[in-house]
């Protein structure tokens, strides 16, 4: 579904990402994983089209993306849920998901959405009417990530949505991940805890300094004796 070819990405002279290829097929959730300042944000902003790409190619479905733009890209089908979650705090919860479904007039199927997510998320059914800015971290977190839901992408983009967050709600988030990606969502995760995205993913790459190093199958690298050493403390 999503082919990225020898990705470049660059901030003025300062290079982020070199060279980065990776791959996600229908159905799968791959994590891209690696120590903060890595590039792992960088390259979920370059195929998001958040950040133009200073080279190499980004393909959805077998068409080039690079030059589309970033609302059009929710019409094909990407969604990002992007990193500080990225909530309206001035619209409540309600209104932040009903967002999430800009794109679409199918009523009766956006309130089957709707319920959906709230079945993922109880609390956020229970703060419907709470502006979003006064919701605690993580239940902003949940927010993002029905908002994201609502506009029923292809491939859903995560952006660290285990930054900030106690143990307890890292837990929950992960749970619906999961979830999600059980009833057929295809995830690209980036996360620096890497244990826990090697754990909920089928494949995984391990990205420094810019650069892919290692890649797998997840429970290889989770049990790899370089990988342990450098991400996992052992």
């Amino acid at each position: 579904m999503l082919e990225v070819k020898s990705l470049d990405v660059a901030y003025g002279g300062i290079q982020a990402v070199r060279g980065a290829s990776l791959t996600v097929g229908e159905n799968e959730m791959v994590a891209l994983v690696g120590a903060n300042g890595a590039g792992k944000t960088s390259t979920l902003k370059a195929i998001a089209r958040m950040h133009d790409s200073a080279g190499g190619d980004i393909r959805f479905n077998g068409e080039s993306i690079v030059r589309i733009a970033p609302h059009a890209l929710i019409r094909a089908g990407i969604a990002l849920v992007p990193e500080g979650r990225g909530v309206f705090p001035r619209l409540t919860v309600a209104e932040n998901l009903a967002m999430g479904a800009f794109i679409r007039d199918d009523k009766a199927a956006i309130a089957q959405d709707l319920d959906h997510v709230y079945a993922h998320f109880p609390r956020l059914k229970e703060r419907a009417g709470q502006l979003a800015g006064t919701l605690s971290g993580g239940e902003q977190q949940m927010l993002a990530i029905g908002r994201a839901l609502m506009c029923r992408p292809k491939l859903l983009l995560l952006d660290e949505p285990s930054m900030g967050l106690a143990p307890l709600m890292v837990q929950k988030i992960f749970e619906v991940i999961t979830a999600v990606a059980r009833e057929g969502m295809t995830i690209l995760l980036v996360e620096q805890n890497a244990k826990l995205a090697l754990e909920v993913s089928q494949r995984a790459y391990v990205m420094e300094s810019g650069e892919i190093t290692h890649s797998g199958p997840s429970a290889e690298l989770l049990a790899d004796p370089r990988v342990r050493a450098a991400y996992l403390g052992e």
